[in-house]
């Protein structure tokens, strides 16, 4: 998981938004921290469920939200302006946040196998997903 979210890494770009959806234990932290390591993140990243949010500086700020407590929550928590500035998001349980996401967005769907083993399912909305899916060589659901 942190393999592969390093190389994700590689071809994300400032502004660019990823959705984490899945079962607890499934690897999104996990997959979060590759993603901090591929964009040079030098500190522990860890889960911030009792923050909401976290930022850590690489290449690009990195904002690691888990959105679990958050359900029903109808408050303004200023999310949008994190979404609209150079860094990168990572987001846990984004079900909990579905009014304020983006548009344009990368989300995966992640599931445990049976033999402990990973299987993602990627949806990309908007062209620069599509296309940093391709480069990738990464098949997506539409």
């Amino acid at each position: 998981m942190i393999d592969f979210g390093e190389e994700l890494a590689k071809h994300l770009f400032p502004n660019a938004v990823i959705t984490l959806e899945g079962n607890l234990g499934v690897g999104k932290t996990t997959f979060t921290k590759g993603i901090g390591k591929g964009l040079g993140v030098k500190k522990i990243i860890n889960s911030p469920t009792f923050t909401i949010v976290k930022e850590y500086q690489g290449r690009w700020p990195l904002y690691h939200f888990d959105a679990y407590r958050l359900e029903g929550e109808n408050e303004e928590l200023g999310f949008e302006e994190m979404f609209e500035n150079d860094g990168v998001c990572v987001i846990e349980w984004p079900m909990y946040i579905q009014d304020i996401l983006p548009q344009e967005r990368l989300e995966i769907h992640m599931t445990k196998n049976s033999d402990q083993t990973r299987r993602m399912t990627f949806v990309p909305y908007g062209e620069k997903y599509q296309q940093l899916l391709e480069e990738m060589k990464i098949c997506y659901s539409l």
